[in-house]
Parts: structure tokens; C-alpha cells; sequence
């Protein structure tokens, strides 16, 4: 099973795809470290990224979720999936997908963006991602005002996943 915690910068898909992948004993993935060089420079510089831009990448995404589905590797891929095009062209196979839309208001969102450090994606673009947002109708909606370990709790409980045995647990 492959799951994809999806929502526009801030909304903490690293943070809670890692803790959720560590909670199952998952791999996890994060589709920001297989952005080009070329599209990391121009969101630094404040440009956001063309869905031509965006093409290459998604297809890199694609073929990571291929071979963890054929090889029966669990996955957690933190990816913004901002548009249903870009969902249509990541899908693999449906049955063996979920597919976990973060969400908050967007002051929460900016706060956090305010917040972060070392990353190349300025705040500044929140405006334009949120504007590019089309929210999933098929998607486990979480909102990521709580704790990041809270909101694991809830896409657990939403998916009806259970903890590996030797996953860490913040009981």
C-alpha cells in the first residue's frame, strides 16, 4: 500500500508522512528531494513552478510508487498534489492508494511557513499554492492545526491502520 499525504507547503507533509511512516515501519519518501535543481532555484527565487515544470518530476513520483507497489514495499510519499491532473497522473492503482489531504486555515499555514527554516520554498508562494489547490473529494481530510502526533492519530484511525508492533508510539 502506498499513502500519499498531500497538501500545499506548510501544512507539515514531512513531518507527519515521516512520523506516519515510522509509526507503521513504512518507507518514506519525500517528493520535495526529487524536485531538479532547476525547479528548487526558481521557487527560491519566488517563481512558482509551471505544470510543464512540474512533468519530469511527476513522473520520477510515478515510477517510485510503481516499484513500491510491485515490489509489496509500504510507502509514504509526502506530495502537494495541488491539482487532480497531477493526482490522475500519480494514480498506480487506486485499490492499493490512500490518499490523506492536510488542510488548515491559511494563517496557521502562513505562521508555520514564517517559521521554517533551511527550505527552499518561500513563504511568499503559499498564495499561489493555495490558489492552485483543488481539494481532493476522495482523499482522508485531516486538519494539521493539532500536534503532528495527533494528526498521525487521526489518519490512523481514518485509514484504519494499525501501528507496527515495533513502531514508536508518544505513549
Amino acid at each position: 500500500m502506498v499513502v500519499i499525504v498531500m497538501g500545499v507547503s506548510g501544512t507539515g507533509k514531512s513531518t507527519v508522512g515521516r512520523a506516519l511512516a515510522e509509526r507503521m515501519g513504512w518507507a518514506f519518501e519525500d517528493a520535495d528531494d526529487l524536485h531538479s535543481e532547476e525547479s528548487r532555484q526558481k521557487m527560491a527565487s519566488g517563481t512558482p513552478l509551471t505544470d510543464a515544470d512540474r512533468q519530469p518530476w511527476l513522473v520520477l513520483l510515478r515510477a517510485r510508487m510503481e516499484k513500491a507497489l510491485a515490489q509489496g514495499e509500504p510507502l509514504v510519499l509526502a506530495f502537494s498534489a495541488l491539482k487532480r491532473s497531477y493526482r490522475e497522473r500519480l494514480s498506480v492503482d487506486a485499490k492499493r492508494e490512500r490518499w490523506v489531504y492536510l488542510h488548515a486555515p491559511s494563517e496557521v499555514i502562513q505562521e508555520r511557513l514564517q517559521r521554517r527554516e533551511g527550505h527552499f520554498m518561500p513563504p511568499r508562494l503559499l498564495v499561489s499554492q493555495l490558489a492552485a489547490m483543488e481539494p481532493p473529494e476522495d482523499a482522508l481530510a485531516v486538519d494539521v492545526t493539532p500536534s503532528p502526533d495527533e494528526v498521525v492519530r487521526r489518519i490512523l484511525d481514518g485509514l484504519g491502520l494499525e501501528p507496527a508492533a515495533n513502531g514508536c508510539t508518544d505513549e
